[in-house]
């Protein structure tokens, strides 16, 4: 069974991020957020539909989503 990753999806500025959304999700991508404001979504999918997603018109980049932990203030390490 192949496994599930967190997406974040980059969109071309000059593309509407829902219509997008709209063809992310028909092409088997579970929407999280689509964040408007930065122009990108996230979502999880397996590799092999990430790869499929690339292919997407407007879509300009996707990448994992990491999760990071910088730590407390002044902490000696950070993620």
């Amino acid at each position: 069974m192949p496994t599930i990753a967190l997406w974040i999806i980059t969109i071309s500025e000059d593309q509407s991020i829902n219509e997008i959304a709209s063809r992310l999700s028909d092409e088997g991508l579970t929407i999280r957020d689509v964040l408007e404001e930065i122009g990108c979504i996230t979502g999880s999918a397996d590799d092999v539909t990430a790869e499929r997603l690339k292919k997407i018109e407007g879509v300009v980049d996707i990448a994992p989503d990491m999760q990071l932990n910088i730590g407390p203030p002044g902490a000696d390490e950070t993620w």
